[in-house]
Order: C-alpha cells, then structure tokens, then sequence
C-alpha cells in the first residue's frame, strides 16, 4: 500500500464522504454525513502528516499528548498551557447542571483562578490519560500501560502484545467523552516502529488532523526512548464523518492544492517519556494554506 506524503488522501477521504456518507442523525443534534471503515498509511521517518491545505496548530496537539501523557484529566493543566480544546465539555455540563449563561472566557478563567471550582467542575473524568497510565485493575491495582509498551520493546521487540487502550468498559459512564483513539498497536522491523492507531469515531474535519499529529508526536517520543527508528504511522478509522454544519469549510479545502508535509523531529532525548517538553519538538518545512474556522460538536 502506498505512504501518504501529501493531504491527497485525505482530501479524498473528505470527499467521499461528502459524496458517499449515509445522512445520520447523532447524539449531538447537528447530524453528519458517515462512512464505516477508512485506512491511510504514512511514512513518518520521511515527512509527518501535519495537513497542508489547512494550518493545523500542530504544538496544540502536542500539548495535548504531553498531557495524556501526564495522566491528569483536569482542563486546568491545559488552559494554563493554553490549550482551550477540551473545554466545550465541562462548560456544557456547568451550564446544564446550573442554569448559568456563563461564558466560555469566564469559565475558563475561574478554572484558572479558583482551584476549588477547577476541581468541581474541570474534570474530565476517567480519560485518555487517566487509562493509559492509571488503568485500575479489579484488585485495585495500578497499570501503566505506556511504561510497559516501553519496556517491551526494548526487551522483547518481536512481541504481539505492544498496545494500550482507553477503553475501560467500566469507566465509560464517567468519561465526560469516551475515547474516540482508542487503540494504540506498536510493530518493531528492521529496527523501526510502526504504530497503528484505530479511532472508533472520527470528527474527520477537527479531530482526525490533530489525532494524527499527536499519535506521531508518541510515536517519535516512545522510539526514541526505545531506541528505536520511525517506520509507518497507520491510521484506521471506524465511523468517519463530517459534521453538516462542516460541508461548506469542507468544500473549502476541497478546492485548495496540497503542499508537501514536513518533517518532525526531536532536538533532545529526555531521560523517560515523562519529561518531554513541547520546546523538544520541531516541524520543518510546513507550509499550510491559511486556517479554515469550524466549530466543535458538542
């Protein structure tokens, strides 16, 4: 199968299913248009898919997977990094549960200044991070799924068992979202690791572009502390769909050319996958067309 080097197959993607989807009503209201099953592959030692034919706020991205990384699933970490992503969920849930009109600036700013109402009402629940590196064990017991792929391959890089996950049937109830990249699966040849990431649901418009730079941002971060080379990042999607109210931005980029994708790569190799910075990281070459506003469903 051949390695993505461009957005071409993803502007194909786009495409069909704008053309194809099925018309689905889903538990946001808004409705999308859906496909079931999608598959690109990308060579990542050669150029990382950071999506050209709209910018993409790449070191968003990796903030994000930095903070996966950490195990926390309070917003207060990421908004004092910046990141304002994952707050459309607890303003929805806050507004809901109160009746308070309160702005998303607002909010924010009490989760920055009042550690009391963050905790309250910035957390996320049991997501991405908590499962990863705090899965909870019916014995109570603690598993950290990221320092154990680590440690196999470096000892037994052959194995069929290098994954993590998110899903934790027991805790979906209370994920403010359930995980949507669910399942990381590692493969060592030659000396490379290859990473298939499979998302079960796939907002192909907002969320595929930054899924995609934080999984290779991993990917590097996991070889390098294994030492290991980049080889594929393979990208399977479930229910990949593109939001009504997304068409016309979609028809936007349609139209627009795509650009080579860069190159990332790491400028220090910190002593454990723990102390990874976003300054550890540079994106060379990238060349988007301009940014495409859309807003999130929520």
């Amino acid at each position: 199968m051949s390695q993505a080097l461009n957005d071409q197959p993803y502007l194909d993607l786009l495409r069909d299913v704008i053309d194809r989807g099925d018309e689905r009503i889903d538990r946001t209201g808004i409705g999308t248009r859906s496909i079931f099953g999608a598959m690109i592959r990308f060579d990542v030692a050669r150029a990382a898919p950071i999506l050209t034919t709209k910018r993409v706020y790449w070191k968003t991205a990796i903030k994000e997977m930095l903070w996966f990384l950490t195990g926390q699933t309070n917003i207060q970490a990421l908004l004092r990094d910046n990141v304002r992503i994952w707050t459309d969920w607890p303003l929805a849930t806050y507004r809901r549960e109160t009746g308070e009109a309160i702005s998303q600036e607002a909010f924010e700013a009490r989760i920055l200044g009042d550690d009391a109402f963050a905790e309250r009402w910035g957390d996320l629940g049991p997501v991405y991070g908590k499962q990863w590196r705090r899965w909870l064990g019916p014995n109570g017991r603690e598993h950290d799924q990221i320092a154990s792929l680590i440690e196999t391959l470096r000892t037994n890089p052959s194995s069929r068992r290098m994954l993590f996950h998110a899903w934790n049937v027991g805790e979906l109830s209370d994920m403010a979202l359930p995980p949507c990249h669910l399942l990381y699966q590692f493969h060592v040849s030659s000396g490379r690791l290859s990473l298939m990431m499979t998302q079960r649901s796939v907002d192909l418009v907002l969320g595929c572009p930054f899924n995609w730079v934080g999984a290779v941002a991993l990917q590097a971060m996991i070889a390098q502390q294994a030492d290991l080379e980049l080889g594929d990042f393979v990208w399977v999607g479930g229910d990949v769909h593109v939001y009504r109210n997304q068409i016309e931005a979609v028809e936007t980029q349609l139209a627009r050319a795509p650009r080579p994708f860069p190159r990332l790569r790491l400028t220090r190799k910190p002593d454990s996958i723990d102390h990874y910075r976003i300054e550890d990281f540079a994106v060379d070459g990238y060349d988007p067309h301009p940014a495409i506003a859309v807003d999130v469903a929520v």
